[in-house]
């Protein structure tokens, strides 16, 4: 059926002689797509995230930033999958991968949703599974569809601020980023939109913009929406006065795979709770808890 891909997704060469069947995953977003397309039976090793969310604790594990490439070298896999997370210090920590030919193949984070449907495709075409990632790929699509339908009907649209990480070092995203596009599709306006990628921001500029609706992502801390709302000198902010700050399903909103489609349920719900009545909160059970 479909050919084998000659380069991954950051351009680089790759060489596959057949759909890979020992296969190890160094992202969560990669893993979790794996997952997805029934092929976990092909995963012979996972980094420690993917071990911990996806319950893979039996699998032998690496370091996402300090891989053991020695040890990696050992389990004989035919294809490595990275996400540019590794590279984040500059240097490719999977070249002695390389040098003795191994398959590695790179998938940097995805900035939209339309790379993310490439991404899937591009590991399903490794793998071996196609058929099922078009059957995926078309689901997702009919969801995010049927938000963007009530999304684009909303014609007072609020203002959010989405934190990736809490004060007072408040991390967030702006335009250019897939976080960015969720927010967009269900009708909303990020506060930050007019800037360019993920930012620091400070709680003064946050405060100025004054958001309806706050976000939170953040899962290290025990009540990430009371701590919003106790913040001092936010008192006046419209998203606090009206209790409008709402934690998101951390996993959900930040692995670039098709499951953000349920991020943007959960995100659409809390922002827009009567346009989205008749949309199925994919964590309800979670909140219920």
């Amino acid at each position: 059926d479909g050919s084998l891909p000659d380069t991954d997704r950051s351009g680089n060469p790759i060489a596959l002689s057949q759909a890979a069947d020992a296969v190890i995953s160094m992202a969560p977003s990669i893993t979790q797509t794996i997952l997805d397309l029934g092929m976990e039976e092909k995963l012979i090793a996972v980094d420690d995230y993917s071990a911990m969310y996806f319950g893979l604790e039996e699998l032998p594990t690496f370091d996402m930033m300090e891989p053991d490439t020695e040890q990696m070298a050992i389990l004989d896999a035919d294809l490595v999958f990275t996400s540019g997370m590794s590279a984040s210090a500059g240097a490719d920590p999977f070249q002695p991968l390389r040098d003795i030919g191994v398959c590695v193949a790179d998938i940097p984070s995805a900035e939209n949703l339309e790379a993310m449907f490439e991404d899937t495709r591009f590991i399903a075409a490794c793998i071996g599974a196609e058929e099922l990632c078009e059957t995926l790929i078309a689901q997702t699509q009919a969801e995010i569809d049927e938000l963007a339908a009530i999304g684009g009907a909303i014609t007072e649209k609020k203002r959010v601020l989405v934190e990736i990480a809490s004060a007072p070092d408040i991390y967030t995203a702006g335009d250019g980023t897939f976080m960015q596009e969720m927010l967009t599709v269900i009708g909303a306006e990020n506060i930050f939109g007019d800037q360019a990628g993920y930012l620091s921001v400070t709680e003064e500029a946050a405060v100025t913009l004054n958001p309806d609706v706050i976000l939170t992502m953040v899962d290290y801390v025990d009540d990430p929406a009371g701590e919003i709302l106790s913040r001092a000198g936010w008192e006046n902010v419209t998203a606090v006065v009206n209790g409008d700050v709402y934690p998101v399903n951390t996993n959900a909103v930040s692995l670039p795979n098709l499951h953000v489609v349920d991020g943007m349920k959960q995100m659409a719900k809390r922002i827009y709770p009567e346009a989205y009545a008749g949309v199925e909160d994919p964590f309800a059970q979670d909140s219920a808890a």
